[in-house]
């Protein structure tokens, strides 16, 4: 029976946003990059990494070479607060691996650029495609939604490397329920008073509990046999529609009042 190859996981180097920690074994710090131990933190050189170099992202090629290359490489992390993850920044590497992986891009970068260059084009149409198919599915299931109303939501949702719902798998398999978010969240913010509320500074599942009623009715006039003549509420400085969302976040503000009494 054949055997697996191990897989082994590479070590883990992490930016901190605000340098604090000192090495728990050497004492200097604070620490612009550290290894986490179990429990205390450790610098490069106690964590045997001190012989290794950076190499940020942005090269795939160049860093898949690189880390092939080196004996040892470890991968760099930062915490991103509004995502609330750790994002990759780059490897350290062997200087050794890093100038073999650099010759190697230099033989075959004009081969590179033109795949590329094709996959460029082929990515391209691929999205006109997609998102053509999007904005059919949207006018099956709201054929009440002004055309370029649904082009303009189909080109929203899926713009690539966006993360839009349109980008999801569930968006790219043109699931009901991805392409009826991708509507609401439109409708969100062009035909109620959303962005103002949160503006005013009430809190967002507050806001958007606010504007659900109204969201469901723009949904259900667009739905097959609802009333495809509801108007949709741009907001703009001197449109009717704007007037209409200041009285919206008008009554808002009194139904705050009137909680907070």
């Amino acid at each position: 029976m054949a055997v697996e190859p191990e897989v082994v996981e590479p070590v883990v180097v992490v930016e901190p946003l605000r340098p604090r920690a000192r090495c728990a074994r050497c004492r200097t710090g604070p620490l612009r990059r550290l290894v986490l131990e179990p429990s205390a933190p450790l610098c490069l050189p106690c964590a045997g990494l001190a012989h290794l170099v950076y190499l940020p992202r942005g090269d795939a090629a160049l860093t898949r070479r690189a880390r092939e290359a080196s004996v040892l490489w470890a991968v760099v992390v930062r915490h991103d607060r509004r995502r609330t993850r750790y994002e990759r920044q780059g490897v350290l590497v062997e200087e050794a691996a890093l100038a073999r992986a650099e010759a190697a891009c230099r033989a075959d970068a004009a081969a590179r650029a033109r795949r590329r260059a094709r996959d460029a084009e082929r990515r391209a149409a691929e999205d006109v495609r997609f998102t053509a198919e999007l904005e059919a599915e949207i006018r099956r299931l709201f054929p009440g939604c002004p055309a370029d109303r649904a082009a303009g939501i189909a080109a929203h949702a899926s713009v690539r490397g966006s993360g839009r719902v349109g980008r999801t798998a569930a968006g790219r398999a043109l699931d009901e329920g991805a392409v009826t978010a991708a509507v609401r969240a439109s409708v969100r913010h062009r035909d109620t008073p959303y962005d103002a509320l949160l503006a005013d500074g009430v809190a967002r599942r507050q806001a958007r509990a606010r504007v659900a009623p109204a969201i469901a009715a723009v949904l259900a006039s667009w739905r097959p046999g609802g009333d495809a003549g509801h108007p949709a509420v741009d907001g703009g400085a001197g449109h009717p529609a704007g007037h209409r969302a200041g009285r919206a976040t008008g009554q808002a503000r009194a139904a705050d009042g009137r909680e907070r009494r």
